[in-house]
């Protein structure tokens, strides 16, 4: 589709990576951000679309907050519904049983609402926002996880390491849930 001639004319600076093969998600963002030069970096799936602002908005958050671990934004779908994996809890067997079998009363964070700013347990890889040290320390993505998964366990290891994660729901992105595993 000549993306890659576009956007290399547009943008000398960028480095082009490109896969022969699907690798998977994890594998994936750790070769990219091995490469990375910026003090920040945003996980961002090929189905996820941000407003002129959001990037900014969060990037200036993140920047006024010590001990940081990722910053999500709020998620809505391509019908402008808000997605409540955008902030979830901490995971637990009968919370992830339960959501198996279509309940969802501790899977999410329903501490905050969708438009405010506060601790989240767990962010979506849809959208992730953090230092390119912190995800460097953090060993990036476990690629044991191809697909799915990988963002949890992230989300969790952060904690672990004493950061915070934060849900901003002052800025929005559209995620085409699903588009990017169909390809």
């Amino acid at each position: 589709d000549r993306s890659r001639e576009g956007i290399l004319t547009a943008f000398p600076n960028v480095i082009w990576m490109q896969n022969d093969q699907n690798i998977g998600f994890a594998k994936a963002y750790n070769r990219a951000i091995d490469k990375a030069k910026g003090e920040y970096v945003c996980i961002l799936n090929p189905d996820t679309v941000l407003a002129e602002d959001t990037l900014g908005h969060v990037l200036n958050f993140a920047k006024n907050q010590s001990n940081l671990g990722a910053v999500g934004c709020q998620l809505v779908d391509g019908r402008g519904v808000f997605l409540p994996e955008s902030k979830r809890n901490q995971l637990s067997f009968n919370t992830a049983l339960l959501k198996v079998f279509g309940l969802d009363y501790n899977y999410y964070n329903k501490n905050l609402t969708q438009d405010e700013v506060g601790k989240t347990s767990v962010l979506v890889g849809a959208f992730m926002l953090m230092r390119t040290d912190i995800y460097k320390s953090m060993k990036g993505f476990d690629e044991n996880f191809f697909m799915y998964g990988e963002d949890i366990d992230f989300s969790l290891r952060l904690r672990s390491a004493g950061l915070n994660n934060y849900y901003f729901g002052q800025a929005i992105a559209i995620h085409f849930k699903g588009e990017s595993a169909l390809k």
